[in-house]
């Protein structure tokens, strides 16, 4: 039955002239769903092609209808965040309006050149690379696999951390992945019992964190904002990892690439990382909704210095149903922080905002949490419902709001981090992935020449990318250089300057398919 009132539903909303796969279709696709479902990018399948995306339509449609895909549980309503996933209107009724119209693939030949994805590492060798020892997965049908791996630094003066990395040796079973700062090698491997999930040492801190489709943690590094964290000689790297149901047997060898500042860098400001949201003795009875609330700190006197707050991490389990986070100041204002009211146990992340969140003295961070315990959650792992307790396994629960923060300076909250985040990009190497040759590269404002070494003519397409995977910008024949080249004057669709950074060529020329990377300074 709700087959069949989607398809109608569909029907009427969507009656227009049909939209294709080479016209309009690929490019939302593009722009939304490849970044994970490409070859190697942890999703479990590709939706690069019109060739593996038509036959998925039914369950396509369901997940777009139905807001599942792409996976994007935070209210963009309630607080904005950088690489937000979330599909427009009107990308929604390109998806479905193509589907009901039986998935046409219009003229192949106009196919949009795909971004480019680099399974490898976006940003490149790096300063340090932290790499666990091939492991089992272990999870069973009852439980899932959590593994802690303490890794030597080998470091023998301090560094400042500007990016980490994280690359998952199997993407097909790496639930998540948790890297924390071990500053004095207290914490040791654990793989026995399966439920290994947080240090045992205070003084160990979370520094990130990876799930499927997640960018790498890259931290403003250029003027007039630099942000950092300091780890020391002799400290360790302290790796959780998540193995899920359907994984045991497969092995996996996750590493962590770390980017540093050079030596004597000075003027970066130190974030911490901290679970500042937490209860840590709760039950949840069967057969009812509960609901938990915390605040930091628990008197009535608020934090005692000014922070700006750079994101945020709500976390909970399979009873979770949504969850909420902000700070209410001595005029009962409010800062608001973060809003899931469909909570997805799959889907997690540090949720970057588009600009600090400055979070005055005496302001108080809170934090509520709604769990259901019933049998109408299709997620409950019991059957019927049981008690359920704090736990580290998937079938236990947790509250726990993760910020990353550091001491406000006046002005931070009108930092632009997209624009700082995407400079800090030059910072990084370039490498060669493929063909098109760019000169100069970097580029500056005055624009760059791309190099196919093939005859462009009125069919080639040349497109810009950046690194999550954005269209930024079109070219073709009219952008002509030479016969083998076009010019790229350094502007967006909307003819703005594009911010410094990296960025993807991907182009369709003389029936061929080619790529390369170019960097805007």
């Amino acid at each position: 039955m709700k087959r069949y009132f989607l398809l109608g539903f569909l029907f009427i909303g969507f009656y227009s002239t049909a939209q294709t796969w080479s016209g309009e279709v690929a490019q939302v696709f593009y722009n939304k769903c490849t970044q994970c479902h490409h070859q190697g990018g942890g999703a479990p399948f590709s939706l690069m092609t019109y060739q593996e995306a038509s036959p998925m339509a039914a369950a396509i449609a369901q997940a777009v209808n139905d807001n599942v895909m792409p996976p994007w549980p935070p209210d963009n309503t309630y607080q904005q965040y950088l690489h937000t996933r979330s599909m427009s209107a009107t990308e929604k009724n390109t998806v479905l309006n193509w589907i009901v119209s039986n998935t046409p693939e219009g003229n192949a030949s106009q196919t949009p050149p795909p971004p480019i994805y680099s399974n490898n590492t976006i940003l490149g060798a790096g300063d340090l690379t932290i790499q666990m020892p091939t492991y089992m997965s272990k999870a069973t049908s009852m439980a899932d696999d959590y593994v802690c791996f303490a890794i030597p630094t080998n470091l023998t003066q301090n560094r400042i951390i500007k990016a980490v990395e994280v690359i998952p040796g199997n993407p097909d079973i790496v639930h998540h992945a948790l890297v924390y700062y071990d500053p004095t090698s207290a914490e040791v491997s654990d793989t026995v019992g399966g439920n290994c999930a947080s240090p045992s040492n205070s003084n160990t801190k979370l520094i990130t964190g990876f799930t499927p489709g997640a960018s790498p943690m890259i931290l403003p590094s250029v003027s007039p904002l630099k942000m950092g964290i300091t780890i020391g000689a002799g400290s360790q790297i302290y790796l959780n990892m998540h193995y899920p149901d359907g994984s045991y047997g497969l092995f996996d060898s996750t590493k962590v690439i770390f980017h540093f500042y050079p030596i004597g860098t000075t003027g970066v400001r130190q974030i911490t990382a901290s679970p500042v949201i937490g209860d840590y003795m709760f039950a949840l009875p069967p057969n009812q909704l509960t609901t938990l609330a915390e605040q930091y700190p628990p008197g009535t006197s608020g934090v005692p210095v000014d922070l700006s707050v750079i994101s945020v991490f709500p976390h909970m389990h399979l009873l979770g149903k949504s969850i909420k986070s902000y700070a209410t100041g001595p005029a009962n204002d409010t800062i608001k922080f973060i809003n899931i009211p469909h909570w997805d146990f799959h889907w997690q992340d540090f949720y970057y905002f588009t600009q600090l969140k400055h979070l005055p003295a005496g302001y108080t961070i809170k934090g509520e949490a709604v769990y259901d315990n019933t049998a109408q959650n299709p997620h409950n792992p019991n059957s019927p419902p049981q008690m359920v307790t704090i736990g580290y396994n998937t079938t236990d629960e947790m509250f726990i709001i993760y910020f990353h923060y550091m001491l406000y300076q006046a002005g931070d909250e009108n930092y632009d981090l997209a624009a700082l985040t995407s400079a800090s990009l030059s910072e990084y190497p370039i490498g060669d992935i493929g063909s098109v040759l760019c000169y100069p590269n970097p580029m500056d404002d005055n624009g760059a020449i791309i190099s196919l070494n093939e005859p462009i003519d009125i069919k080639s397409m040349i497109y810009i990318y950046d690194v999550q995977g954005n269209l930024i910008r079109r070219l073709n024949h009219s952008n002509i250089y030479n016969d083998t080249a076009v010019f790229w004057d350094g502007t967006n669709e909307n003819g703005a300057q594009v911010r410094a950074g990296l960025y993807y060529v991907s182009a369709k020329a003389n029936n061929k398919m080619m790529a390369g990377k170019l960097i805007k300074r």
